[in-house]
C-alpha cells in the first residue's frame, strides 16, 4: 500500500485531461465536478434526475452535455452503490476510449458484478475502481465543495486488467482534486472500511437508537462525549443500507469480534453488579475489575494508532479549556487573541453547556505552549478551566 502526499487544490495547471463526464451529481460527483472547474477542466453532468442535474450545473459544477460534442476522455460515475456496476458496464459502452472510474464505498461487490456483466478482460482495461474517504452529514449538490477531498485519502483499486493509462488517469483525477492517493486491491479496501467507516456507522447508530425513549432529564446530561460517539448517526438510512448490504461479509467480521469483546465486558459487569458491598468486589469479583480496564486500555491504544494532523503520526495535545460566552464574535475574538499569542492552534471542541449562556472550548495545542497560551489568555481576561 502506498501512500504519497498529493498537493491541495489549486488554480495550478490540471493534469486531469478533459472533458471529464461525471454521471451521478450529488455530493460526490458535484465536489468532484467543482473541484476540476477550479482547475479550468470542462466538465459535462449527467444525472437519471433532470432536476438535480441542472442543480449541479446553476450551482457551477459544469454544463449539461450535448450530442454534438467531443467524447469524455474520464468518465466519473457517482452512482448509488447497488447501480454503480451498472452504470460503470453502460458508460465503457458509451465511451470506448475514455477512462472510467467510480467513487462507490464498496469495490469488491463492483467489480464482480462488473466482471459478470463484462465477462472480457479487454472491457475492463480502461476501468479502475476509487473511492475518495471523505463525505458530509448532508448530501445532494447543495452541500457539495469543491475542497472536500483536500487532504483526504482517495484509493484507487487497479485490477490485473487495468491499464496503465486508466490507472494514471484515475491517480491524476485524486491528485488534482488535492487527495492523498493510497493503492489497493479490492478485497483488503472494503476489510478496511468495513473496520475504519461501516462498523463505526453501526455503532454510532445503536448508541443513539438507545436515546429514542430515554427520560428527558437524562438526555439534557449529554455531554460532548455522546456528541462525538453519535455525530455520524444522523446518515441516510437508504445509502447506508446499501452500502453495508454490498459489504456485509466485512463488517459482519467485525461486528462479531466486537461482539466477543462485548460479552465479555457485560460478563464482567453482570459478576460485579451482584456483589452487595462495592468494598468487597476486589475480592468476591476476580478478574472482573482486569477485564473492564484491559477493554478501556486497549481502546486507547487503538485510538493511538490513529493518524494525526496532516496523517502524520499521532501527536499527543495539551487541551486548553476557555469559558466562552454564547454570543457573537466571542469565539471568534477567542481564535484571534491565540493567533496573537503566537500559539498554533491544532484542533478545536466547542461543547454548550446546558441551561447557561456558555460554551467550553477546548483548545488543543502543542504541549510546549500551553503555559505561555494560559497567561497571554488570563492577561487578556478570558476565564480558564482548569
Amino acid at each position: 500500500m502506498s501512500r504519497p502526499v498529493s498537493p491541495p487544490v489549486s488554480r495550478l495547471e490540471a493534469r486531469t485531461a478533459g472533458p471529464v463526464h461525471v454521471v451521478g451529481t450529488g455530493l460526490l460527483g458535484a465536489s468532484a465536478a467543482l473541484a476540476l472547474r477550479a482547475r479550468g477542466v470542462d466538465v459535462t453532468l449527467a444525472d437519471p434526475s433532470p432536476t438535480a442535474a441542472a442543480l449541479a450545473r446553476d450551482l457551477g459544477a459544469g454544463r449539461l452535455r450535448s450530442r454534438d460534442e467531443p467524447p469524455p476522455a474520464l468518465v466519473v460515475v457517482a452512482a448509488p452503490p447497488d447501480v454503480t456496476a451498472s452504470v460503470v458496464a453502460e458508460q465503457l459502452s458509451a465511451w470506448p476510449e475514455a477512462v472510467v472510474t467510480d467513487v462507490a464505498s464498496v469495490k469488491l461487490t463492483v467489480l464482480t458484478e462488473l466482471r459478470r456483466l463484462l465477462p472480457d478482460p479487454r472491457a475492463l482495461a480502461r476501468y479502475v475502481g476509487s473511492h475518495p474517504m471523505a463525505g458530509r452529514e448532508r448530501s445532494g449538490a447543495v452541500a457539495a465543495r469543491g475542497t472536500l477531498f483536500a487532504g483526504r485519502p482517495w484509493v484507487l483499486c487497479p485490477t490485473p486488467s487495468s491499464s496503465p493509462r486508466a490507472v494514471a488517469a484515475v491517480r491524476a483525477l485524486a491528485d488534482d482534486l488535492g487527495a492523498a492517493t493510497v493503492v489497493m486491491e479490492a478485497g483488503a479496501h472494503d476489510e478496511a472500511v468495513a473496520l475504519v467507516s461501516h462498523v463505526p456507522q453501526v455503532a454510532a447508530s445503536l448508541v443513539a437508537a438507545r436515546l429514542r425513549e430515554a427520560p428527558e432529564p437524562a438526555v439534557e446530561l449529554a455531554g460532548q462525549g455522546l456528541r462525538d460517539v453519535t455525530r455520524i448517526a444522523e446518515s441516510d438510512p437508504a445509502l447506508w443500507v446499501q452500502i453495508l448490504g454490498a459489504n456485509a461479509g466485512p463488517v459482519a467480521a467485525v461486528l462479531r469480534d466486537l461482539r466477543d469483546d462485548l460479552d465479555g465486558v457485560l460478563a464482567a459487569l453482570e459478576q460485579l453488579d451482584r456483589v452487595e458491598d462495592a468494598h468487597d468486589a476486589a475480592a468476591t469479583s476476580p478478574g472482573a475489575l482486569a477485564a473492564v480496564a484491559q477493554l478501556i486500555a486497549e481502546g486507547g491504544a487503538g485510538r493511538a494508532r490513529v493518524p494525526g494532523k496532516h496523517g502524520s503520526a499521532p501527536t499527543a495535545y495539551a487541551v486548553v479549556t476557555v469559558l466562552v460566552p454564547d454570543a457573537p464574535g466571542e469565539l471568534a475574538r477567542l481564535l484571534h487573541d491565540v493567533g496573537a499569542a503566537g500559539v498554533n492552534l491544532e484542533d478545536l471542541r466547542l461543547e454548550h453547556s446546558p441551561e447557561q449562556p456558555v460554551g467550553l472550548a477546548e483548545v488543543s495545542v502543542l504541549p510546549a505552549a500551553r503555559t505561555p497560551l494560559e497567561a497571554a489568555l488570563r492577561d487578556l481576561g478570558w476565564a480558564l478551566v482548569d
